[in-house]
């Protein structure tokens, strides 16, 4: 997270990350190191919504909402500097990287959802935690980049997305060359990037760039909604089996079979250990919904 943050370069809604994603070694952490299971949700539009919280912090150009009720567990950032349409400053990277580092070793947080509250625009940052991004109005340049950083894409029907940056004589720099690759294959990702071509959400999930897509409503926020579905799904499991489970794939996806499987096999090592383990399997013999602590 801090590297990805800290080499971000902003160019209208753009940005630029020093160095390749993917050139760490690859590394795993303790399994008690990482606390309780955090997701992001990146929501790629301004649509509002109704959100009940119980603690508002608020660090200039960024506000931290927990949600209660039926949500708890649930935390809301929002990104809120309309004088610079959300573009990303120093002050903002700085407070992201210091919300995010305390929300990690939070157990009691299982999705964090990072929203624009500016309408029509978002910028963000890659984090090493699940992560959906939901996709309701435009994504270019490095919007979709951000998005592509994410495990999950959400859009809804109607939103736009492209990587539009040769149109200014520049090149995707924030990932985008080497992940749009990765997601729909080298052919397509170079004529989509060679052409600037912008695709709505029906397109993007005909080429594998989207895992689902939804007709818009009213409120403009379909995919908000559809990825908050999908959340409610991914907070009831283990959080450091989910953390473990995220790394093993990433990680092996890169190398070949014999030591993808040493490493699968390195994270699974992991959750022994754990409490969370026990309670799974004390939850299974008593007939109850497990209540994991990220321990």
């Amino acid at each position: 997270m801090a590297a990805a943050l800290a080499g971000l370069r902003v160019l209208g809604c753009g940005s630029r990350a020093a160095g390749a994603a993917h050139s760490a070694p690859w590394r795993l952490p303790r399994a008690r190191q990482h606390g309780g299971q955090v997701q992001l949700l990146i929501r790629l539009s301004g649509a509002g919504g109704r959100y009940f919280s119980s603690e508002v912090k608020s660090e200039d150009d960024l506000r931290v909402r927990y949600l209660e009720g039926e949500q708890q567990g649930i935390v809301v950032i929002g990104i809120n500097r309309p004088h610079a349409k959300n573009a990303i400053s120093k002050g903002l990277v700085k407070s992201m990287m210091k919300t995010v580092e305390s929300l990690k070793s939070n157990n009691k947080v299982r999705t964090v959802i990072l929203r624009s509250e500016v309408p029509g625009v978002f910028c963000a940052a890659n984090l090493p935690m699940p992560t959906i991004a939901a996709l309701d109005g435009a994504a270019l340049g490095g919007g979709l980049e951000m998005a592509l950083s994410s495990d999950i894409i959400v859009a809804a029907s109607s939103a736009k997305m492209g990587l539009v940056e040769t149109k200014l004589a520049i090149i995707p720099g924030a990932g985008g060359t080497q992940r749009l690759p990765r997601a729909v294959g080298v052919a397509l990702a170079k004529e989509l990037i060679f052409s600037a071509r912008v695709l709505d959400g029906n397109e993007a999930k005909s080429i594998g760039l989207v895992s689902h897509v939804v007709e818009q409503n009213d409120e403009g926020d379909a995919a908000y909604k559809r990825a908050v579905a999908l959340a409610l799904e991914f907070i009831s499991q283990g959080p450091i089996a989910m953390r473990m489970a995220k790394l093993a794939i990433n990680q092996g996806i890169e190398v070949d079979l014999a030591t993808g499987l040493a490493i699968e096999e390195a994270c699974y090592a992991q959750v022994i250990p754990t409490k969370d383990r026990i309670e799974g399997l004390l939850a299974f013999k008593e007939k109850r919904p497990p209540r994991f602590k990220g321990e």
